[in-house]
């Protein structure tokens, strides 16, 4: 096996609420209770964390203190700008100046506190900025603003890089950014090297995406993948769940394509297991993706490539068993 590294939203281990039950399904955790659950993982590199849910600038020396005392590395930090009630019209694009304003310096703060948590990868996920219903928006300016905001944030510090993560909806019906040939032709024209993409293996799944085609697009599109969440569904929507319950064949050849295009980021979770436990959820999708890891790695890549250079059906389901199976 590789050095893959391997972390996890850290809400995984913490109290999850959806439409039908506010309050969640568990207990709410404190941050020190967090660590604590991740560490009982065991199987944890790094840990990825939500501005406002669990870092501010008024905890930063406490969180940097909890990543030491663990020996946990930052994956990322996920700027909040889908939770709060003020970007709910929208927040990068808002057609609001003081709300899109407002969107702008969250980032930046965020670009900030990543760095003194040695941490150089903020996850942008504009989940509120888009629409519900015909003639709602002005498209093109829409665009222009996004272009605009993420412009600002990424001349903030070159060396903190943006990640845009795309998903089709929700919670808006249409997401400005809601594929991943959208998430490319933001980026082309954006034209700023420390802005690239988070692939959600989920969100590809749920946007019918084939997503080790999309690796291999942001690989085409000059080294555009930086940042990967691992997680399952069963297409229909955004479900959440452990790495390999409904998509096994698809995730081996996401995984042999993140290997063939030198892929060195973190292969970090981003699940909600409402109504089970957290820790077992991580544990477990930790270890199917070693899992698969290493039956890609059995196979010679020369095999693989050979097989995919044929373009036949039966050889690419041999190919699988093989991978799977051992005969």
């Amino acid at each position: 096996m590789a050095n893959e590294k391997f972390a996890t939203t850290l809400g995984i281990f913490g109290n999850q609420s959806d439409r039908w039950c506010n309050a969640g399904y568990k207990q709410d955790k404190t941050v020190d209770e967090l660590f604590e659950a991740a560490k009982e993982v065991g199987l944890l590199d790094g840990i990825e964390l939500f501005g406002t849910w669990h870092i501010n600038e008024k905890n930063i020396d406490k969180i940097k203190s909890l990543t030491e005392k663990y020996n946990f590395g930052v994956s990322t930090l996920i700027v909040d700008l889908f939770v709060n009630p003020v970007f709910g019209n929208g927040s990068i694009a808002s057609m609001d100046e003081k709300v899109r304003k407002m969107a702008v310096e969250e980032i930046k703060k965020y670009m900030d506190i990543a760095v003194r948590l040695n941490c150089d990868l903020l996850d942008i996920w504009p989940g509120q900025d888009g629409y519900d219903y015909p003639f709602q928006v002005d498209y093109t300016k829409a665009w222009e603003l996004m272009f605009d905001s993420i412009g600002q944030c990424a001349d903030h510090n070159k060396d903190v890089r943006l990640a845009m993560e795309y998903k089709i909806r929700e919670p808006r019906n249409r997401i400005y950014i809601a594929t991943i040939g959208k998430a490319l032709a933001f980026l082309e024209k954006l034209d700023r090297k420390n802005v690239g993409i988070t692939v959600d293996v989920g969100h590809g799944f749920f946007a019918y995406e084939n997503v080790a085609e999309t690796i291999a697009l942001c690989k085409f599109y000059g080294d555009k993948l930086f940042h990967m969440h691992f997680n399952d569904n069963y297409g229909f929507a955004d479900d959440d769940l452990i790495v390999g319950a409904t998509h096994l064949q698809d995730y081996l050849e996401v995984i042999y394509w993140l290997k063939k295009t030198g892929y060195s980021g973190w292969y970090s979770l981003d699940q909600f297991p409402y109504r089970d436990d957290g820790i077992g959820a991580c544990r477990e999708s930790i270890k199917m993706l070693k899992v698969l890891i290493d039956a890609v790695d059995s196979m010679d890549p020369e095999e693989i490539e050979r097989v995919i250079s044929k373009g036949s059906a039966a050889d690419s389901i041999d190919l699988i068993r093989r991978m799977i199976f051992k005969k």
